[in-house]
């Protein structure tokens, strides 16, 4: 049948033009006169380009009709491997009489690997002039496009240009080990929300891996359930797909199983939602056990919902974003089997957990208190760890650069210390399933006593991203935790702005940082008191207390027992006052 746009076009035509199919030609001419003589009488007929795909066989394998001035170009999925041609070239028509090559064209040739690709110039009915071109020697590890001159239609020479179809499959073969599979994936991003939205979407896209190589926004109240942007929006992208050569669409929102599987078709290429390029970033960033758990759970969790049949969603193999992981291997198993590991994954997380609830009630036991970093992605909150702590975590300016949580111990200038603990990054329409599966590891920041809100002052949407972070730690049940709010990355501006209560630092400079943790120190010792007690020798017991429940700050001996200040909740105090009675409390307490 015939494919494409067919919309005003009589049925008697379209029943006409199928005799295309049945076409016999001699395996030795790239583009009978017949067959050239045919394409252009339909062309002038319905003043549409139309592509038509030949096997080297001479078999006619596909007809397409696209409009006035582009033409769908299907992938022919014969291709053995990246390292030969697929066995199919195009033949397609330009009715404005001009059979010059497109920069579609050449791209087309290139991702498609071709046999070869030819124009033919179309006024009236009648063939003007084609123009070809072939696959040639690889540059970086790509095969460019090697373009024939203008030739007139009666002058075209057949088995030449068959014989270099031959010379580029050789090619292709003797230079199948240089790395193209080594550059970075092509992807053209699509929204629907802002230009602030797709902006983010490139940081994460490149955090993954990818060049972005266009960015298409269609403003919508909401998704087509179909296809995510509307059929018509969707052949559009398909023809800027092929313009840019990109290997892959990267839409900012989930997508349905279906609207993936329709968009995949329309386009060509391969496309992947923003949860699935979050998970892949997650992927690359997992180091410990539980974490790579936690991400094999979340991958899971989100794709057992969307696999539809033997549709697109499971027909991924190849390598690359979206594909890497637990879910390169895990798409292909039944929905029981799915399960059945989701299952396994969350008693092993449920155990690892319990492992950091003992640890937690130890911490607690000794009274340490723990300040939780939080905050948007890429806000400086592990440059802010290293800075308090030297703790030497990668601190580089991407997203998601620490995945696992990090603690380390501080100390503060006037005595005492607490847990620094440093979490996951934030980010706009997180994703639920890594919610979920992080959540044992997020319970940090939501037992914490004390919060710190980390923003990117510099960056003019801090005050949105501080509230896609107190949407989340509502979500955990953190939402009324004590929190101080740290206006980070100061000294990439002249005036840094003024948030009422916030401390503003640059955690790269440390400026700002003595101020910080006084106000830490004030806040996670609002409840406590400072005392000086004189603890009889006889009353051992009662300083073995307070070094285990208490901190003490100084500690000297004298004649009559050992002299402690000594900082502690007043429930504590009280407890030791009670053994020691009222006299051991010094006057220069405090």
């Amino acid at each position: 049948m015939i494919h494409g746009n067919l919309e005003g076009i009589r049925a008697q035509l379209l029943k006409e033009m199928e005799a295309l199919y049945a076409m016999e030609f001699d395996g030795d001419h790239f583009a009978p006169q017949e067959l050239i003589a045919a394409m252009a009488k339909y062309t002038g007929a319905i003043r549409r380009e139309i592509s038509v795909y030949i096997s080297r066989d001479g078999d006619v394998l596909d007809v397409s009709i696209g409009d006035s001035g582009s033409v769908p170009l299907p992938e022919m999925r014969l291709r053995r491997s990246l390292d030969r041609l697929c066995g199919v070239r195009c033949l397609h028509t330009h009715p404005d009489g001009n059979p010059e090559l497109s920069d579609v064209d050449l791209n087309a040739l290139v991702k498609l690997r071709l046999d070869a690709i030819a124009a033919i110039g179309v006024l009236g009915d009648r063939a003007t002039g084609i123009h070809a071109a072939f696959l040639g020697e690889r540059e970086n590890g790509v095969p460019t496009p090697q373009e024939t001159a203008l030739v007139p239609i009666n002058r075209i020479p057949q088995a030449e240009w068959m014989a270099r179809i031959e010379e580029s499959d050789r090619l292709l073969v003797e230079t199948g080990d240089e790395a193209e599979t080594d550059r970075p994936e092509r992807a053209l991003l699509v929204g629907i929300e802002s230009v602030e939205s797709l902006r983010e979407l490139a940081s994460l896209a490149e955090t993954a891996g990818a060049e972005v190589v266009d960015v298409t926004l269609q403003k919508r109240e909401k998704p087509d359930n179909a296809t995510y942007v509307g059929l018509g929006k969707a052949q559009a992208i398909a023809l800027d797909v092929q313009g840019e050569s990109c290997d892959m669409i990267i839409v900012d929102d989930e997508l349905t199983g279906v609207q993936t599987r329709n968009l995949e078709e329309i386009v060509g290429v391969k496309v992947i939602d923003r949860t699935t390029l979050i998970l892949d970033i997650f992927t690359q960033r997992a180091k410990t056990r539980e974490g790579k758990l936690q991400v094999e759970m979340a991958q899971l969790s989100y794709q057992l919902p969307r696999l539809i049949g033997e549709g697109v969603s499971l027909s991924r193999l190849g390598g690359g974003i979206g594909t890497r992981g637990p879910g390169e291997t895990k798409l292909e198993i039944s929905r029981r089997r799915i399960r059945k590991r989701l299952s396994d994954l969350r008693s092993e997380i449920n155990d690892l957990a319990a492992q950091r609830t003992v640890q937690r009630k130890r911490r607690q036991k000794n009274a340490v208190p723990v300040v939780a970093l939080v905050g948007y992605t890429n806000t400086g909150k592990s440059t802010l760890l290293n800075a308090l702590s030297d703790a030497g975590v990668p601190a580089e300016d991407k997203l998601f650069m620490t995945l696992d949580p990090v603690m380390r111990r501080v100390s503060l200038p006037d005595g005492g210390e607490f847990l620094l603990v440093d979490t996951v990054g934030f980010i706009r329409k997180l994703p639920h399933a890594l919610v979920d599966a992080f959540r044992s590891t997020l319970e940090e920041a939501a037992l914490a006593d004390l919060l710190l809100i980390v923003s990117d002052a510099s960056n003019d949407d801090f005050m949105r991203q501080r509230e896609v972070v107190m949407g989340v730690l509502g979500e955990l049940g953190a939402g009324d935790k004590p929190m101080i709010d740290v206006l980070n990355k100061i000294d990439k501006m002249e005036t840094p702005p003024q948030v009422p209560g916030a401390v503003r630092i640059s955690a790269a400079q440390g400026a700002g940082l003595d101020t910080l943790l006084r106000k830490i120190s004030e806040q996670i010792f609002a409840a406590q008191e400072t005392v000086t007690l004189l603890i009889p020798y006889s009353k051992g017991n009662v300083l073995s207390d307070l070094h285990a429940n208490a901190t003490v700050l100084e500690e000297q001996y004298e004649a009559d027992g050992t002299r402690v200040k000594v900082r502690l909740e007043r429930a504590k105090l009280d407890r030791a006052l009670s053994i020691l009675g009222a006299g051991a409390l010094m006057e220069d307490a405090g």
